[in-house]
């Protein structure tokens, strides 16, 4: 439903288009070692994240990365792993965006780029320098 004016607030199946269109922007090279990666957007982080992760408020985390990443490539899966996911918490990345003078395509990027560095174990500034490379 829209606001007064026409503006609504962008959906969980908003964010994540803006994902997908983030993702399919990255280097391909990068893309392929992603392969079995799986995005997911909610809402907020759930309680035992929040817990886990030490936040003050649910507005603490903007994405988080869980699962077993390619740093850790020789270890060995426990039996029923779930697959490596990249979650995004909308209503945080929406305060933030709020709150900035960035887009919101180019927080979902940063925060995408960032939990998705965590599975290749990359340096922050090699995060920032794939991120230097969308258009």
């Amino acid at each position: 439903m829209a606001e007064p004016g026409g503006w609504r607030a962008p959906s969980l199946s908003d964010i994540e288009v803006l994902a997908e269109r983030v993702f399919s922007g990255l280097p391909q090279g990068f893309r392929d070692l992603c392969r079995g990666v799986v995005i997911h957007v909610v809402d907020f982080p759930d309680e035992e994240t929040l817990n886990e992760m030490n936040a003050e408020s649910e507005f603490d985390l903007l994405g988080l990365f869980r699962g077993l990443g390619l740093a850790h490539a020789g270890a060995s899966a426990p039996t029923g792993a779930l697959p490596n996911m990249v979650w995004l918490y909308r209503r945080p990345l929406l305060d933030y965006w709020c709150e900035g003078e960035d887009t919101l395509e180019a927080v979902v990027a940063h925060v995408l780029i960032h939990e998705i560095g965590h599975h290749f174990g990359l340096s922050d500034a090699d995060m920032e320098a794939i991120e230097a490379r969308i258009p």
